[in-house]
Parts: structure tokens; C-alpha cells; sequence
């Protein structure tokens, strides 16, 4: 295995692109030694941080973090090395599982059919403060926000070291037409000519508002990457699968497809707000994105985080270590004096002209069969989706 940096128009998070995959060669035999190791059993987010630490979307990473690098990213958004990194990802195990590992040990990691994913060799085995990561990390402590929710339904201890992919899919890949590994996307930007590619991040379906920031944004560069994320989301989101016909419909009809990329970002979604914004940003970097998206209340739930906190938690880093341009938009809406899509800097009238609804509520309404208006999602949009979702309740 090595860490190899892929050419392409902007240097991966840490300088290079990791792969912690087995040789396919060597795969067979190793699964057979794996048969005999401990084991620690992955749910769905492990899972799905697992794979993207092996295929290189969380370099620098090469495996769940250690203690150093935990600490160091729930207090400072940092590695211990100083590198920027605003989310822990760790691995936690049951009293069960902990009780039977030491430091050194090498334990076979199984998904919830118990099936062997990969190896890890432990470097750290360790206590955590479940409330710090919490007010740190999602900057609360309310057990009703979903990250933290998910947080206190993890383990006691926390297992640290390098990960090795035994595995071609550790998960079920829905949407095989539109996965792309980082350096999969490098070289299909580089065959488009691309130099400056803006990413777009987004568990909604795209309604009016993400269309006209889409296409600000696209003014600028040379192509967009919609990406979205297709992971662990909460039961009230609309499902992927619906999403994914929402996004080719209005790609197809409505944005020039030399000029855009629909690829799913398969990770688990953590409602972090403004650390996930960065983190968002920094995986966007590693996918060969030169510049990434953020607006109004980015990876946001509920009345967690303020309108624009994730615009301005980017004020804390500079941009050199970054390595990515943010581009801040305000909240777009339809005004209906101007006669088309516009947002406070640029639209001189009361808020009485402007069309808008929240994601709740349009949810609400396409859950029940009912339409939006055409000022704030395409009605083929929809379409796709009222039907999507009431396929998904017969």
C-alpha cells in the first residue's frame, strides 16, 4: 500500500492522496489470518468513515484517529500536527470489545453481518468525555440534535491505528454511476480541462435558491461538482434514492452538462453545522474541488447554529492552510418586484416580495402530495419528487 499524490489541479488535504486498500492479490490471505483476530463490529457511519478514509476522500487520514489527534480536533479543529481538521473521526467499541484488545493488537473490522471489512492495528485505546465532543464539536450538548444523539449512542472507548480495506465495497454502493473515488474525479476534471472546479454539498433536493448560487458560482470557474451526500441522513430527510432523480432532471434541463459533474459524496451526514462546513470543505479539497460552496446555515438542523456560522468559522483559519476557496452566499430567494432570483445584496425590496419557504415546510408539503411554488423549485423537480416519495410510502 502507498500514498500517492494524484496529479491534478489542486494538491490533496496534507499533500497527498491516501489509499489503505489490501492488494487485490493479497486480499484472500489476509481475510483468512483476519478470521482468527478480535473483532469490532462497524455501524453504519463507521462504515461509511471507513471507506472514505481507505479511498482517500479523508486524507490524511489512514485510519480511525489516536488519541493526540482526537484531542487535538475537538479542542483546537486540528490534527496534532497542526494540519486543519475539524471533525473526530474515531472508532468506538463496546465494554465487550475493548475489554479483549490491548495496544498493539490487530482486530478484524466486521459490518452487521459480521462479514470481515478490514484490519486495524491498535495504536490507542482510550477513554473520551461523550459531553465535551458534544459542546465542542456540535456546540451543544442537547441529546435531541442528531450528531449528538449518535455520539452518546457510541461506545466507551475509542480504538486508534492505521486501517488496511480487505474488501472491494465495505458498503453497498446504490448509486454505482455516479461513485467516484478522488482520484477518479481528478482525472475526469483533467480530461475536461478543468483548473477551477467548484463543489456543492447538499442532503435536499436542488430547489431555486441552490440553482442560482450553483450558477453565480459556475460564472466563475470551470466547472461545478454536485455532490451530494448520500449517507446516513435523518428518517426525515428526503431519501437518496428520490434525491438522485430530482438532481439528473433539473442537470438535464436546466445547467450545461459539459460544465457540470454529479458524483454522491458517500458519507455519513453529522448536523455539525460549522465544523462540518469545514470538514465539507476540506473532503472537496481531496475530490479535486478548488473551490466549495457555503450558504446559509451549511450542515445546520434545527436552531443549533446561527444563519451564517458556518460562513464565518472560516474566518478562523488562513487561507493558505485551507487550500480552498469558500465562496459565501447569502440566502436566495424570488422576488417578485425584481421578477426573478436574487438575495439581499442585490434586491432593493421589502421582504413582502420575496418567495420563500424552509426545507421543513416544502417537505411537509411534498410529503402530502402538494406543490411548491414554481418560484422556489422547478415544477419538473417536483414531479420526481412527490412521486419518489409516494412510491417510498405504498
Amino acid at each position: 500500500m502507498k500514498s500517492v499524490l494524484d496529479p491534478g489541479t489542486i494538491a490533496p488535504h496534507g499533500g497527498e492522496l491516501v489509499d489503505r486498500r489490501a492488494p487485490v492479490e493479497e486480499r484472500e490471505e489476509r481475510l483468512g489470518k483476519a478470521a482468527e483476530l478480535p473483532k469490532v463490529a462497524l455501524g453504519g457511519r463507521a462504515i461509511s468513515d471507513l471507506e472514505m478514509i481507505c479511498t482517500g476522500v479523508f486524507s490524511p487520514l489512514r485510519g480511525f484517529m489516536g488519541r493526540e489527534d482526537y484531542e487535538s480536533v475537538v479542542e483546537t479543529m486540528r490534527l496534532s500536527d497542526g494540519l486543519v481538521w475539524s471533525l473526530p473521526i474515531s472508532l468506538s467499541a463496546s465494554d465487550e470489545e475493548a475489554n479483549g484488545i490491548d495496544e498493539g493488537d490487530e482486530v478484524a473490522l466486521v459490518d452487521g453481518n459480521d462479514r470481515t471489512v478490514a484490519t486495524m492495528l491498535v495504536t490507542d485505546r482510550y477513554g473520551y468525555d461523550k459531553g465535551r465532543e458534544a459542546r465542542n464539536v456540535y456546540r451543544t450538548d442537547d441529546g435531541k440534535h442528531p450528531g449528538v444523539a449518535a455520539l452518546y449512542r457510541q461506545g466507551n472507548t475509542l480504538l486508534g491505528g492505521e486501517v488496511t480495506l480487505l474488501v472491494e465495497e465495505p458498503n453497498t454502493r446504490p448509486f454505482p454511476k455516479y461513485y467516484f473515488e478522488p482520484r477518479e474525479l481528478r482525472a475526469l476534471f483533467a480530461e475536461r480541462g478543468w483548473k477551477r472546479v467548484v463543489g456543492f454539498q447538499t442532503r435536499n433536493p436542488v430547489h431555486r435558491a441552490h440553482e442560482y448560487i450553483q450558477k453565480s458560482a459556475l460564472e466563475t470557474v470551470d466547472g461545478l461538482l454536485l455532490n451530494p451526500l448520500v449517507g446516513e441522513t435523518k428518517s426525515d430527510d428526503i431519501p437518496a434514492a428520490v434525491r438522485m432523480k430530482s438532481y439528473e432532471t433539473i442537470l438535464n434541463r436546466y445547467y450545461p452538462t459539459d460544465r457540470t459533474v454529479l458524483a454522491v459524496f458517500p458519507a455519513a451526514m453529522r448536523y455539525a453545522g460549522p465544523r462540518e462546513a469545514v470538514f465539507h470543505a476540506m473532503c472537496r479539497k481531496n475530490y479535486g474541488c478548488t473551490h466549495f460552496i457555503v450558504g446559509r446555515d451549511h450542515a445546520g438542523v434545527g436552531s443549533y447554529y446561527g444563519t451564517y456560522d458556518a460562513q464565518h468559522i472560516f474566518d478562523e483559519f488562513d487561507e493558505e492552510e485551507l487550500g480552498i476557496t469558500p465562496l459565501m452566499f447569502e440566502h436566495a430567494f424570488f422576488c417578485l418586484n425584481c421578477g426573478g432570483m436574487a438575495t439581499t445584496k442585490t434586491c432593493p425590496h421589502d421582504k413582502d416580495a420575496h418567495v420563500f419557504f424552509s426545507g421543513t415546510r416544502v417537505r411537509e408539503m411534498l410529503s402530502k402530495g402538494e406543490y411548491p411554488p414554481p418560484e422556489f423549485s422547478r415544477p419538473e423537480v417536483v414531479e420526481v419528487l412527490i412521486n419518489g416519495l409516494k412510491a417510498q410510502q405504498d
